[in-house]
């Protein structure tokens, strides 16, 4: 599945698996299910899946490449071309998303089981390969070539050498933030349901325990009995988000940043045969010609990003409920359970179009035109990406596919409250 019109061999994340799942929970809670559509999507989907398997784990180690991801230049390399140091780039995003693949596949074949008792194999195999990428991620020990940084509380690319050696990419961006995406939360009566595949799964945790080390642990029941897999233990999940709910890295006004601010002072820097490459914080249009220069991922503000932000943190909050809280932002002493975290997120997002007590809409920027003129100061266009210091709009204009969104964010909490979240952990597409 091409990434663009121009290069039919690079990808973009994986999530269309993603999508056929928001499909069938939307169907689901209209109370159809369009049973054809969704064997043929998972047929693809397997063949799908198996492709980035044999084409983007060149290593088989379950660490995963992937290449441009739609994330252009937020990398310190062009991250579709062969690398100036050679080897290759092991992605942690890449991984991530493997991993929510994984998650995707299974809860297809969770759904298709009802129907065709030959989806259990489907389940088991998701489930398997989920626990090798988790383990993959972070592995037993604390090395330098491994992608978590425990001494950070961070995700990074790793660049491995020809020689096999790796160091980590110390850039931190959306990349690293990534990894808290690829959770799932599984229903206590789905493991009373069937229960031949939950002896199974347990049997294969017995036998591998230590793939389960450094992740959250399945085993343990959560609110409503509920079980997890995730990429990020309780630990793990709290480090990363202190960082970005940091108004000093990642929390904006508008949103949560393509990039740490912290690189504005502190930019990562990368020497190779006396050439310096460098990457700091451009919270407006790109400052390189990487990919053109035309999108920039060094500091704006994202919505598709965003939002799977926001989804993951509803996941995690149907799991932890309302003991599990954080401060947010980082520092100021309010202390917030995960479902109120993802609602302050979408608070700024809205922010972005809204007039704020001087009449001025952030999206419109220094455009005195479109903030002033009675004509013009209530037509709001959806940008590409957003300042991710003070919110105007840069790129294309009318990027209604997924800026569009903010139209149904503030609906969201009110068709998915806490409380549905506690008792039943509803999927975003309510």
């Amino acid at each position: 599945m091409p990434a663009y019109e121009w290069n039919f061999g690079d990808v973009n994340p994986p999530v269309h698996a993603f999508a056929a799942l928001f499909l069938q929970n939307l169907e689901a809670d209209l109370g159809e299910v369009d049973l054809p559509f969704l064997q043929e999507s998972f047929s693809k989907l397997l063949l799908n899946f198996t492709w980035w398997v044999n084409r983007k784990d060149p290593s088989g180690h379950n660490v995963f490449e992937g290449g441009f991801l739609g994330l252009d230049n937020i990398g310190v390399f062009d991250r579709s071309a062969a690398l100036p140091t050679g080897g290759r780039l092991e992605q942690a995003d890449g991984t991530a998303w493997m991993a929510m693949f994984s998650q995707n596949m299974l809860e297809l074949a969770l759904a298709l089981l009802p129907y065709d008792k030959t989806y259990e194999e489907f389940v088991l195999k998701f489930v398997e390969r989920f626990f090798w990428i988790a383990a993959a991620v972070d592995p037993i020990g604390d090395h330098p070539d491994e992608m978590w940084d425990e001494e950070d509380g961070f995700f990074y690319d790793v660049l491995r050498l020809p020689d096999g050696t790796g160091m980590r990419m110390k850039v931190r961006s959306l990349v690293g933030l990534l990894p808290i995406c690829a959770t799932t939360v599984i229903e206590a009566d789905l493991l009373d349901r069937y229960p031949q595949i939950t002896a199974q799964v347990r049997a294969f945790i017995e036998r591998n325990h230590d793939l389960l080390v450094n992740i959250a642990d399945p085993s343990v029941p959560g609110v409503q009995g509920r079980r997890i897999l995730s990429l990020v233990n309780e630990d793990k999940l709290r480090r990363i988000l202190a960082r970005m709910l940091d108004e000093e890295e990642f929390l904006g006004p508008f949103g949560i940043r393509a990039m740490s601010r912290a690189h504005a002072s502190h930019p990562y820097v990368f020497m190779l045969d006396g050439q310096e490459y460098r990457v700091g914080y451009e919270p407006a249009e790109s400052g390189t010609r990487m990919f053109g220069g035309n999108s920039n991922w060094r500091g704006p503000v994202w919505f598709p990003i965003n939002v799977m932000i926001i989804r993951a943190l509803h996941r995690l909050y149907g799991y932890f409920g309302d003991e599990f809280t954080v401060e947010c932002p980082t520092g100021s002493g309010k202390h917030r359970s995960l479902y109120q975290v993802a609602e302050e997120i979408t608070n700024r997002l809205t922010a972005t179009f809204l007039r704020d007590p001087t009449g001025r809409r952030p999206v419109h920027g220094g455009q005195s035109l479109l903030q002033d003129d009675p004509h013009w100061r209530d037509l709001v266009l959806f940008y590409e990406y957003f300042h991710g210091d003070n919110g105007a709009g840069i790129g294309a204009s009318h990027q209604t596919g997924w800026t569009g969104l903010v139209a149904v964010l503030p609906l969201l909490f009110r068709g998915i409250t806490a409380e549905s979240l506690r008792n039943q952990a509803i999927e975003m597409s309510v």
